[in-house]
């Protein structure tokens, strides 16, 4: 499902404009990619930005580029400010519609499963999985069922019923989602190791949304 943006063209580079962009609630960004002889600097209205990255942010982007018309972009890099979190800058890379891309897509975890009921623990090892589709494929999430999980039980990618045209890039034995049992009764290296892979999916998610630059 495509997202729509409108950008506005900028002429601002030195920092005293980026600032005063950023103070006019816009932020300053770049186009680039196939399609396009040159990089486009644009500005963005950070309250259009914040919505869509609440969104999917892996959606396909029609962005209305003034004197290009309507362009098919997906947010490449994403700069915060290490301590406010504001976006400080945003990449945007224009795409060709006809050619498979790979890109990422959340997780959907569905129903209550039979080892919760008896005390067990939920435990989502990962949030989002790295794809290869067609742009016009690319999903809003993919469902994981957790209905038939009882105590000790787990799901990996390859049980992810995905959808038509979609194929998963990662190994199919990683563990997605397990139910573990009760706290007192887990040894200290497996909340060790599990503490470690939620740790590793959280600074994937994080490198594949943005890079976080000084």
């Amino acid at each position: 499902m495509s997202a729509a943006l409108q950008v506005q063209l900028r002429e601002a580079s030195t920092k005293g404009e980026l600032r005063r962009i950023r103070a006019s609630g816009g932020v300053p960004g770049v186009v680039y990619g196939k399609g396009l002889t040159t990089p486009s600097k644009i500005a963005v209205d950070a309250k259009a930005l914040a919505d869509m990255l609440k969104g999917n942010p892996y959606a396909v982007i029609d962005m209305d580029i003034p004197g290009a018309g309507k362009q098919p972009v997906m947010l490449s890099e994403l700069q915060r400010d290490p301590i406010s979190r504001q976006v400080m800058h945003i990449d945007f890379r224009r795409i060709d519609m006809n050619e498979k891309i790979t890109t990422s897509a959340r997780l959907d975890f569905t129903g209550v499963s039979p080892g919760e009921k008896e005390g067990g623990m939920l435990q989502l090892v990962l949030h989002e999985i790295d794809i290869e589709c067609y742009p016009k494929d690319i999903p809003d999430a993919i469902a994981a069922d957790v209905g038939g999980l009882g105590m000790g039980e787990h799901l990996t990618i390859g049980d992810l019923s995905l959808p038509s045209g979609v194929t998963a890039t990662q190994d199919p034995e990683t563990i997605i989602v397990a139910v573990l049992a009760p706290q007192k009764e887990r040894s200290e290296e497996e909340v060790e190791a599990l503490n470690d892979e939620a740790e590793e999916d959280r600074k994937h998610a994080e490198a594949a949304l943005a890079v976080e630059k000084d």
